[in-house]
């Protein structure tokens, strides 16, 4: 078996036990502290492995979530178009014009006598879907509200109070008679 560099060195007499002995412990230092540092490496890349995988999953959850809440959006939003759809009222084209704003923009529809006081007196509500104009019954469009105001374009809000005080006003009068010639 071939000796190694360092005994044949110590056999020649070029170099003594002493400084051997100084040179294998720095090795052997070396190699620990080499031994350590890997120790360290692996540390450094397990932490920084464990950060990318916890914003990953921060970015997943932030992307669910938009992806939820887009999705709720839409499911309001068919709710909505259905309760239109099945509550919406037929009208009649009448000559009366009843004009409400729609994005700032003064609108019109022409309804009968008996529809006009409806939504006059708080009954009935005008909406928008897709491009038409609906009339609906206000505690739909109360519910439509509660979801998404941008809908109902047009609602009489009248306070019960405000309805008791009307009907008081209109009937001080019921006591007297109308006479016959009197036209209206």
């Amino acid at each position: 078996m071939a000796l190694s560099l360092q005994e044949q060195l110590l056999q020649a007499g070029l170099a003594d036990k002493k400084k051997a002995k100084q040179v294998r412990q720095q090795k052997h230092k070396q190699a620990k502290a080499k031994q350590n540092h890997k120790v360290q490496e692996t540390n450094e890349s397990k932490v920084a492995a464990e950060k990318s995988v916890e914003q990953k999953k921060a970015r997943d959850r932030e992307l669910n979530q938009k992806a939820k809440a887009e999705a709720e959006k839409k499911a309001v939003q068919a709710q909505i178009v259905q309760m239109i759809n099945v509550n919406k009222q037929s009208r009649k084209i009448g000559d009366i014009a009843c004009n409400f704003s729609d994005n700032n923009v003064i609108k019109r529809i022409y309804v009968d006598k008996k529809i006009h006081s409806q939504i006059t007196q708080g009954q009935l509500a005008i909406v928008k879907l897709n491009d038409a104009y609906e009339l609906i019954p206000m505690p739909v469009a109360d519910k439509i509200a509660e979801r998404d105001e941008s809908y109902v374009l047009y609602r009489a809000d009248i306070l019960p109070e405000e309805k008791a005080k009307n009907s008081e006003d209109e009937d001080w009068y019921a006591d007297y008679e109308i006479p016959d010639d009197l036209s209206w």
